[in-house]
């Protein structure tokens, strides 16, 4: 149930890049590029950090306002609009989620959403909580009861009502400027070892990498972070569709994915899962382990 924070991230990685793409095509043609000299190398670590503030957050907010967008064409979703010609099961999915909206204090409803997919999932995304999105899939709607479907939406409205996708959108900014910031230094030390015919191709081809890496390794922060989420909007939903609603969704959750792991013979497979317990996956996973989660929520 990462889906959100998967785009957010390829969004963030793919903007970043195009950003020092198209800058340093910039800095090539014209004399706009303070903190370079001609061979690419760094002038002012003063102007690297003021230009590595505003490409960072600049990239995170790009990425926020297309999560959206980025979400509904990734996802083939369907959006479901109030006013068209809905099947009862549709309208009844519309009509839960602005009801627990409306709980939830928000004043303006999420876009409600169905795609295709035999996974057990469902997503909240957008740029602010005027324009969110809540999506399930056609494979949570056949394998959940209503009690669980229920707890699920909650979980997911708690995540627009929270704002956590702003609040995700700063710290990947202060993350992307560290990205910015270091990738441009060891790409600076890396191209000193090549001759200065050389120099400038290397030092590009070595930001990107670099970046790219950094990208990846920080991916880890906001990760911790998103489990860390995870636990109030696991509170959150209990607060709007009932504790026991919660708990049973989250059980229902636990019971699918052990029976997918239980008809998986592939370990390979086994290891992705998401109530992985242990290893660099742990690291690198949106989401807590399922069974804290429900002890958590046990606990409340």
């Amino acid at each position: 149930m990462g889906k959100r924070i998967l785009f957010f991230l390829l969004t963030n990685i793919l903007v970043l890049t195009t950003i020092v793409i198209v800058w340093t095509a910039i800095v090539s043609f014209t004399d706009i590029g303070p903190m370079y000299d001609a061979t690419g190398s760094i002038g002012s670590y003063g102007s690297l950090a003021v230009f590595s503030i505003l490409v960072g957050f600049a990239g995170s907010f790009i990425s926020l306002a297309m999560s959206r967008w980025m979400a509904k064409k990734m996802m083939k979703v369907q959006v479901l609009d109030p006013n068209d010609n809905l099947s009862t099961a549709e309208r009844q999915l519309v009509e839960r989620v602005h009801r627990l909206s409306r709980s939830a204090g928000l004043m303006h409803m999420p876009e409600v959403g169905i795609y295709r997919s035999q996974e057990v999932n469902a997503f909240a995304t957008g740029p602010s909580k005027k324009k969110s999105l809540v999506a399930v899939s056609t494979g949570l709607l056949n394998s959940m009861d209503d009690d669980a479907v229920e707890g699920v939406l909650a979980h997911e409205v708690a995540h627009v009502s929270n704002g956590d996708m702003v609040t995700m959108t700063l710290l990947q900014g202060v993350i992307n400027t560290f990205v910015v910031f270091l990738s441009r230094i060891v790409a600076s030390i890396v191209s000193n070892f090549v001759n200065e015919e050389m120099r400038f191709v290397v030092h590009f081809a070595s930001i990107i990498i670099f970046q790219i890496l950094f990208s990846i390794l920080g991916s880890m922060v906001v990760m911790a972070f998103s489990r860390y989420r995870e636990f109030h909007a696991d509170r959150g939903g209990a607060d709007l569709a009932g504790k026991d609603k919660m708990q049973h969704a989250l059980r229902s959750l636990k019971n699918t994915v052990n029976t997918v792991q239980d008809n998986t013979n592939d370990d390979a497979i086994q290891t992705m899962k998401i109530n992985n317990k242990g290893g660099l996956m742990k690291l690198l996973s949106s989401h807590p382990d399922l069974d804290e989660r429900i002890r958590r929520l046990e606990q409340k």
